[in-house]
């Protein structure tokens, strides 16, 4: 069961707004070989240790499908998450997957996967999921035909769901059945577990409300019952209709009237939900669980556990959709792709949500059935309904060995948006950090800010709302920052009259159809974080910052900026690299002063380990000038009269070389 072509276009009508993309749970992937090892009893679990060394694993954030049950699991995606920084992998655990028969289960899908994952230092958000004609749903959750759990309490076998649930957990949990088996460690094993996917999207839920809400509580209570100290989770929810009767409220109502409910903390640990396509919708969402939940009294733990967009314009995305909007409605250019990922989880995590997770780490499938490949091509292979597009969700491109999408020239790479994760795990995933009370949202831009206490440290997340440029005037509360950008550069700042003075790039419009006064667009343009270090006093809110208008703004971008600190940000681990960095030099005038700087950089998934740089004079012979450099400029003494070419190298962190061996010039000027 996949969501076809009109599908999406019958939910686009009924104003579901970008949660078409977020449901690949369906797609069944074709994977015999596994399957056969899978029906032949248990898979042996690997013993060898993983590569975890130095990665960031932040607390905060995570990635869907970093592997999943849906396709053998790959060390090179973990090795890909890992290097991003994610700490969190989500995916789901279907019931008929498991259950051989009414309360007998086969786990060898998924002990594997769970093994691996913590293997590899990942926490695990599993999602309970299956058929939903749930047999004994309504039953006794307990032995004695009550609901009401106690020590030593047996589940019902009439209730299947109860005794899946409590199966799972028992297994899975820490110091649980597969832990004792294999020796784990006491602290390895799945805490969170989530009660269903998009309860409030008929993708995945069709029954009523108080069916869910049924699930929900034999969920908890089983759960619970097995492991006390784990959390369970109100399935994430889609929010894909503005419709009054909002499904959070109504299951609370519900909820409320259960003499339980009290006693048994509402059957819920964490409230999950999803935002798609519009970055300031995640903001909106988390704050909006808070407000439903605050009616009852309550106060949970709110996750953003998928958010993202799908690109138009790379492979498998409509590439051909530049001139008509309509056919990329809801999706986004790479650029905005990389932007979204920074402002949907700031502003998720300004509004108190505790974890984000980015769907997701490759395109896989998206919501296309398993097996759809074609390659790239102008929507001439659409005639006659044929494939010929999909969700380029993906941090990564496909590899070549996927079983969807396999055909991109550049298969297995990072898109922007992997820089964008890796960024935030390293701004946000070394250290605890909780939003400043004041934050600026207007006509013209966004200024999101953060403490971070244990290293007196305030971090802004800024960006342009509008389509012209503006200039942030941002009152400094420390004598240095570092401002750090999306391409991959990082700055160091020094405030001028108490103010740092930072242009913002102007967003792109994206045709989005349902966005709030004052945006320009679904995702403003792209974001600039300014971490200011050694502040004085955290205790006080910053002063709000103001927006130029566009008439005032100067010639010169960021004039405060020392472009001597300048640093490639990598996307891929270096043990997975085998492309060549790419070198470029910034053009020279025709003719300079006897001294002139030289300014050099690369590009490279795994980053730049240093440049070799060589010059020729008046057309002789190439000499090496600067050998194993890690610097991106230099001054260089010339004589009067003569004329310099210069070239650089590069070599990259897995040792790759830069493919221009046989030297040209990259930039050449006279000395007079």
């Amino acid at each position: 069961m996949t969501a076809n072509n009109s599908h999406a276009a019958q939910a686009k009508k009924k104003n579901i707004v970008a949660f078409l993309v977020s449901s690949p749970y369906l797609v069944k992937l074709p994977f015999l070989i596994f399957m056969a090892l899978v029906l032949m009893g248990q898979v042996p679990l690997p013993t060898t240790p993983p590569r975890t060394d130095n990665y960031i694993l932040a607390p905060r954030l995570g990635i869907t499908f970093i592997n999943s049950a849906d396709a053998p699991i790959r060390e090179e995606r973990y090795q890909q998450g890992l290097f991003l920084g994610a700490g969190w992998n989500r995916w789901p655990l279907y019931r008929e997957r498991v259950e051989i028969s009414p309360g007998q289960y086969n786990w060898a899908m998924y002990d594997p996967l769970v093994h691996e994952d913590l293997r590899h230092g990942l926490n695990i958000n599993a999602i309970f999921l299956g058929q939903q004609d749930i047999a004994g749903l309504t039953a006794p959750i307990f032995h004695d035909n009550t609901d009401t759990p106690g020590p030593g309490k047996l589940i019902n076998p009439a209730n299947t769901w109860a005794m899946f649930v409590y199966a799972a957990v028992e297994r899975y949990r820490p110091g649980g059945t597969l832990a004792q088996a294999q020796g784990w460690p006491p602290d390895w094993g799945i805490r969170v577990w989530e009660a269903w996917n998009e309860p409030d999207f008929s993708m995945f839920w069709t029954r009523s409300v108080a069916d869910y809400v049924r699930l929900l509580k034999v969920t908890y209570l089983a759960a619970h019952q097995a492991d006390p100290n784990a959390d369970v989770m109100f399935g994430g929810l889609a929010y894909s209709t503005d419709n009054a009767d909002n499904f959070l409220a109504r299951a609370l109502n519900l909820i409320a009237a259960d003499p339980q409910a009290a006693q048994y903390n509402w059957y819920m640990d964490i409230v999950a939900a999803h935002s798609y396509t519009y970055a300031r919708r995640s903001g909106l969402i988390v704050d909006h669980v808070k407000n439903i939940l605050a009616t009852h009294g309550l106060a949970r733990r709110i996750w953003l556990n998928e958010t993202g967009v799908p690109v138009w314009n790379d492979y498998p995305g409509p590439t051909w959709a530049a001139s008509t909007p309509t056919e990329r409605v809801l999706r986004a250019t790479t650029q905005q792709q990389a932007a979204f990922i920074v402002q949907s989880a700031v502003l998720a995590w300004a509004a108190g949500a505790e974890v984000v997770m980015v769907h997701q780490l490759y395109d896989d499938c998206g919501n296309q059935a398993g097996g759809t490949d074609f390659p790239p091509n102008d929507g001439s292979l659409c005639v006659g309904g044929g494939p010929c597009w999909g969700d380029a969700h993906g941090l990564f491109r496909n590899t070549r060995e996927s079983s969807c999408f396999s055909q991109h020239p550049l298969p297995g790479t990072p898109r922007q948006s992997a820089g964008a994760f890796r960024l935030l795990a390293e701004i946000f995933g070394v250290g605890a950090f909780e939003p400043v009370d004041a934050q600026l949202i207007n006509e013209r831009g966004v200024v999101v800010s953060f403490n971070r206490e244990a290293t007196r440290e305030r971090i802004h997340v800024a960006w342009n709302r509008s389509l012209e440029p503006v200039v942030l005037d941002l009152a400094a509360t420390g004598q240095l920052a570092t401002l750090y950008t999306l391409d991959g550069q990082d700055f160091t700042l020094t405030p001028e009259d108490e103010l740092y003075r930072i242009t913002l790039p102007p967003a792109t419009r994206d045709d989005f159809p349902f966005l709030a006064a004052g945006d320009g667009a679904a995702v403003g343009g792209p974001p600039m974080i300014i971490v200011e270090q050694a502040v004085r006093d955290l205790t006080t809110n910053p002063a709000l910052p103001q927006f130029e208008p566009p008439q005032t703004i100067p010639q010169v971008t960021n004039p405060n900026v020392n472009a001597d600190t300048q640093v490639m940000r990598p996307t891929v681990d270096p043990a997975q690299d085998v492309a060549a960095p790419v070198t470029t030099m910034a053009p020279l005038p025709v003719v300079s002063p006897a001294q002139f700087t030289i300014v050099w950089n690369g590009q490279d998934d795994s980053g730049i380990d240093y440049f070799l740089v060589w010059v020729r004079v008046d057309g002789g012979t190439w000499q090496p000038w600067l050998e194993d450099t890690t610097q991106t400029q230099a001054t260089f003494s010339g004589e009067p009269g003569k004329r310099y070419e210069f070239a650089v190298w590069a070599v990259d962190l897995a040792g790759n070389w830069s493919l221009n061996t046989e030297l040209i010039p990259q930039a050449i000027t006279s000395v007079q």
